[in-house]
């Protein structure tokens, strides 16, 4: 007996060896954060590479969006990202960026369709290094319901900030509602009101030139709705520095006349909120410049220092085919990133007529975007004029600062963070 276990002894580890070949993958892993029910779509879609490819497994790390704000960055510097990021920092984090020109089998079909959005990743706009797995648009959502209810008109078009912030704190006061008017603690949030009552944002040199009369004037809008109760100081003076904050439970719980945020919350609040009131979308607010917001969104890029640069062309290539994309941005409710798709449009995986009219309302957004807007999305240091702004304004609305001094320290903020970033 003794002899026939040693004789099968070389069978059974030919056997493990071939198991464990057939078995062995190359991991790749994929940094993904979630506004509504995105990280599960691609994780479907996923699971059909994972089978067509079985080589090859895909780890899907969904994390905060602070997360990526803040955390991702520090791997990145270190060398211990991820192979694969969904960010929104598009330019400030090039430099990080896998140029995957090489690693893809059609790099015509990438500058076809998504050419305008690949210059945001590439400041010299020669790279491909990912996809938009969303184009977003920013911009007010108002609880009609509660309009209805209080029986107050709502601002038409061509309404200003200022119509819609006397609307509000009318349909409040009678309702009792408790914040008439909210906006995501954000510096890009704040950007395209700032453009729209006549903010540069660069100098005819083209360099950073962050306060102007156009950007005082919404800054001071903003602290003057803090300081009468148009704004909640709760929300905001809850974090410091340039902390992201959204306020998309409160106006889902029905606390919010007005909110101030973007294209991304559809699907978040057609899940959320359903048809518990009217969520309408509305277009930008006026100012004497533009009626604009920003556009942005989040794109899916390849990581430099990833070990498997031709697995993850494969896994992008797969990723971004007309089908899997139209899948992606129909189930998802995002607004498409890829022009083919747009021209032809996506099948929107809704019956919720107010999903329907914000994605028609931030889609036909688009065209009035002011060029600035698009120009100051584009720039890479755009993060460092965000956050200043952002962080002294914050720093003014708690008190902590007078507006004057608020905006001597946004200029020294990103002179002093250009500066230093220059010599890095």
């Amino acid at each position: 007996m003794q002899k026939l276990v040693r004789g099968l002894l070389p069978v059974s580890l030919v056997a493990v060896s071939l198991a464990t070949s057939a078995t062995a993958q190359t991991e790749l892993r994929m940094m993904w954060y979630n506004d509504g029910i995105e990280g599960e779509v691609m994780q479907g879609i996923l699971d059909r590479f994972e089978e067509a490819n079985p080589d090859i497994s895909v780890t899907l790390d969904v994390v905060p969006y602070k997360s990526v704000l803040e955390s991702l960055p520090v791997q990145l510097a270190s060398g211990q990202g991820p192979d694969i990021a969904r960010v929104t920092d598009l330019g400030g984090l090039s430099q990080y960026y896998l140029d995957l020109t090489p690693y893809i089998s059609d790099p015509s079909y990438w500058q076809e369709n998504f050419g305008p959005f690949l210059k945001w990743l590439d400041p010299q706009g020669e790279a491909i290094s990912g996809f938009m797995t969303q184009l977003t648009v920013t911009g007010p959502y108002v609880n009609k319901t509660l309009f209805e209810q209080a029986e107050v008109e709502m601002p038409g078009e061509g309404a200003t900030w200022d119509d819609w912030a006397t609307a509000v704190v009318e349909v409040a006061d009678k309702l009792e509602i408790p914040i008439p008017m909210a906006w995501d603690r954000s510096g890009h949030r704040v950007a395209g009101p700032a453009i729209s009552m006549g903010a540069q944002m660069f100098d005819a040199e083209g360099n950073p030139a962050l306060v102007d009369d156009g950007l005082k004037a919404m800054a001071q809008r903003l602290y003057d709705w803090h300081q009468d109760g148009t704004m909640s100081k709760e929300l905001w003076g809850s974090v410091s520095g340039n902390t992201y904050l959204g306020a998309n439970e409160d106006f889902a719980n029905a606390q919010v006349v007005m909110y101030m945020s973007g294209s991304w919350q559809i699907p978040q609040f057609a899940d959320k909120i359903g048809d518990a009131f009217d969520w309408w979308a509305v277009p930008a607010p006026c100012g004497p410049a533009a009626c604009t917001g920003m556009p942005g969104g989040a794109a899916l890029v390849a990581i430099k220092d990833t070990e498997h640069p031709e697995e993850v062309g494969k896994l992008m290539d797969f990723l971004t085919q007309e089908e899997n994309l139209a899948e992606f941005y129909g189930k998802t409710l995002f607004i498409p990133g890829h022009l083919g798709l747009a021209k032809g449009g996506v099948e929107f995986a809704t019956d919720d007529p107010r999903a329907k009219h914000a994605l028609e309302t931030f889609a036909g957004a688009v065209p009035t975007i002011s060029p600035i807007a698009f120009d100051l999305q584009g720039y890479v240091n755009n993060r460092i004029m965000f956050n200043a702004l952002i962080s002294r304004l914050g720093e003014a609305i708690v008190g902590e600062l007078t507006l004057d001094e608020a905006y001597e320290r946004m200029t020294d903020d990103v002179a002093k963070q250009l500066a230093e970033k220059g010599r890095q």
